[in-house]
C-alpha cells in the first residue's frame, strides 16, 4: 500500500463547517509527538526519506517513509510497526542514529468516504489540512491524487496550494532561521 497525501495551510475555523456540510465523520483527536532520526550512513534530507518514532496515547510506532513518488503531492511508501519507545531509541542510538528534530501536533481525524481528513495544529507552525488515501500500487497513484485534489476543491484549494515540505523540514527551517 502507498499513502497518497496532500497537505495545505488552512484555517480550521473555515474547514470545519465544510467537513460538517459534506458529512465527514470525526474519528478521533490525537496528541502526537514525532521524534525524527538522522542516519549515520546517509542524509535523509538528500534521499527524501524519514525515520521517526511517533508517540501517541502511551504507545509508540516506528515509521520509515520512502522518497516522494511524484512532483505535486507527498505520496510515498510508508512502513510502520509498533515498538517499545525506550528500547528502539536505545537501539537507534547504538547504531549511530541521532535525533534530528521533534514535531508536536494535535490532530483531528475525520473520514469522508475513502478519504482520511486530518486537521493538524502543529506546535510553532500553525494549522494545516491533510487529506490522504491509500493506493494499492504505483499504477493507482495518479487516480488517487486526482481524487484528493478534487476533494480539496470543496475547501477552495488546488494543486498550487499543495505543500510538499514535511513538518520536520518546516520546524527545522524555522529553528535555523
Amino acid at each position: 500500500m502507498i499513502e497518497v497525501e496532500v497537505k495545505v495551510k488552512a484555517d480550521h475555523e473555515n474547514v470545519r463547517p465544510i467537513l460538517k456540510k459534506i458529512g465527514a465523520a470525526k474519528v478521533r483527536t490525537e496528541i502526537q509527538s514525532d521524534t525524527y532520526f538522522a542516519a549515520p550512513h546517509r542524509d535523509f534530507a538528500k534521499t527524501d526519506e524519514a525515520l521517526r518514532i511517533r508517540s501517541l496515547d502511551g504507545q509508540a510506532t516506528l515509521t520509515y517513509k520512502g522518497p516522494k513518488l511524484d512532483g505535486i503531492s507527498k505520496t510515498r511508501e510508508e512502513l510502520e510497526t509498533p515498538v517499545d519507545e525506550f528500547t528502539i531509541t536505545r537501539i537507534l542510538h547504538a547504531l549511530g542514529f541521532s535525533e534530528a528534530g521533534i514535531v508536536r501536533k494535535i490532530r483531528e481525524v475525520f473520514r469522508a468516504g475513502e478519504i482520511i481528513v486530518c486537521l493538524d495544529a502543529v506546535e510553532g507552525l500553525g494549522e494545516f489540512l491533510e487529506v490522504e488515501i491509500m493506493a494499492e500500487s504505483e499504477k493507482d497513484l495518479e487516480t488517487s491524487s486526482h481524487k484528493l485534489f478534487d476533494f480539496l476543491k470543496q475547501f477552495g484549494f488546488g494543486a498550487k496550494d499543495s505543500i510538499r515540505t514535511s513538518y520536520l523540514e518546516m520546524v527545522l527551517e524555522k529553528k535555523n532561521g
